[in-house]
């Protein structure tokens, strides 16, 4: 089965700021989505690059916007876009993930709440895609890199840029897991 979300036009410039961020009225966190995106084989995921953290590897995922309505798929496929330059079907929503950071993180009511000042914890929405495109262009092509990694390679790659919960989106997804010497197995 696949979620093939009502879409628009694919953008050519990246959405920035957090001006119309969506944020969960109950908790304050930050809400995110994106996509754990698989070759045909599930073998493979792509990695971006950071483009906060330079030398970091992370999955495509950003914040979801009020005029996104509540279908947070249409975020991790714009987001997904923007990014990575993926496209394909939507295969299967994961998990919803939070934020590491735990307690570190501030809670905020709406009231308290300012998102210049300060980012609180995040809510992770990520989906399965199986990747049919990888785009020779997309919005933000000069600012990141992309590469396939091995779920081995994929999981060093995030617990090396200190994201262990975008590690807990990937092994929701479908992806193989190649255990070459992976500490999981002993």
């Amino acid at each position: 089965m696949s979620i093939n979300p009502n879409l628009p036009e694919k953008p050519k410039e990246s959405r920035v700021g957090r001006t119309n961020q969506r944020y969960n009225p109950e908790t304050g966190s930050r809400m995110v989505a994106g996509c754990v995106c698989l070759n045909s084989t599930k073998d493979k995921v792509v990695m971006i690059s950071s483009s906060v953290n330079p030398g970091k590897w992370v999955l495509p995922k950003g914040g979801i916007e009020l005029d996104e309505g509540d279908d947070f798929v249409i975020t991790a496929v714009r987001e997904t876009w923007e990014e990575a330059g993926c496209e394909g079907p939507i295969v299967k929503k994961l998990p919803v993930v939070l934020d590491s950071r735990g307690m570190k993180a501030p809670i905020l009511k709406e009231k308290d709440f300012d998102p210049e000042k300060v980012i609180p914890k995040s809510e992770f929405h990520f989906y399965e895609m199986q990747v049919t495109e990888l785009s020779s262009k997309w919005p933000e092509m000069d600012q990141r890199q992309r590469r396939w990694c091995t779920y081995s390679e994929a999981k060093h790659e995030l617990l090396k840029a200190k994201r262990p919960e975008l590690v807990s989106a990937l092994d929701s997804s479908g992806i193989i897991k190649d255990y070459e010497k992976d500490e999981d197995l002993y």
